[in-house]
């Protein structure tokens, strides 16, 4: 790989930049493709919603797409009983989960071990974390001083999925609030609430599957049946 290639690939790395390397396999060139660019637009759009490598034809011929993505962020606004196991089984699927709660007595290390903690208040700690458009956002406290400021600085960020717990009452709630404070509807439009897919769930564990099926799904571009 030329030096040049693997300065761009870097650089996209450290500005979580979602980009791929596009060889042709006709040994003629390599480039460093983004999402913004028009060449093969909707391929590279494609292999990086798969995160795999694809080969897709050209005006050229036959080119390999590898896609470099940022790495998968999940943050979880409240330190509460369902962000345990959710918390755990995004991990597992691959996300670097951040808890965030003012609480301190809630956000431990022994209530989540080998996490990472942020105890300043949600809008402040979000606004930090720099979110990108592979993070995903949970609020889970049920308690709009908590929730609705980190909220609001998430729906400024490019984060794929932005969720909410509660019912559907309390749902409509948080957007006429969120309206109030300015947010626009189409922007109230990308929050999932009540959040998660509609499996029955009724334990912390099955209302987080729920939450990270919905998560994934909205990742890789599915519709939930």
């Amino acid at each position: 790989m030329k030096r040049a290639i693997l300065d761009e690939l870097r650089a996209a790395r450290a500005a979580a930049r979602p980009v791929v390397l596009a060889t042709w396999l006709d040994g003629s060139e390599s480039r460093v493709l983004g999402t913004d660019g028009p060449e093969l637009a909707a391929e590279v759009a494609d292999a990086l919603r798969r995160d795999q490598a694809i080969v897709v034809p050209s005006a050229r011929g036959l080119v390999l797409l590898e896609p470099h993505n940022p790495p998968l962020r999940l943050v979880i606004i409240g330190a509460v009983h369902v962000a345990q196991p959710l918390a755990e089984m995004a991990r597992l699927a691959g996300f670097a989960v951040t808890i965030v709660d003012p609480r301190r007595a809630w956000a431990t290390a022994e209530r989540f071990p080998g996490l990472a903690l942020a105890t300043a208040w949600p809008d402040v700690a979000i606004e930090a974390l720099r979110l990108d458009t592979r993070s995903a956002v949970v609020a889970l406290t049920h308690d709009p001083k908590l929730d609705d400021p980190g909220l609001l600085v998430a729906l400024r960020s490019p984060a794929f999925y932005i969720g909410c717990l509660g019912s559907t009452k309390t749902h409509a709630a948080r957007r006429d609030r969120l309206a109030a404070a300015g947010v626009a509807p189409s922007a109230l439009d990308r929050l999932h609430g009540p959040v998660g897919l509609r499996i029955g769930a009724r334990s912390p564990a099955e209302i987080a599957v729920s939450i990270l099926a919905e998560i994934i799904a909205t990742l890789r571009g599915a519709s939930p049946a």
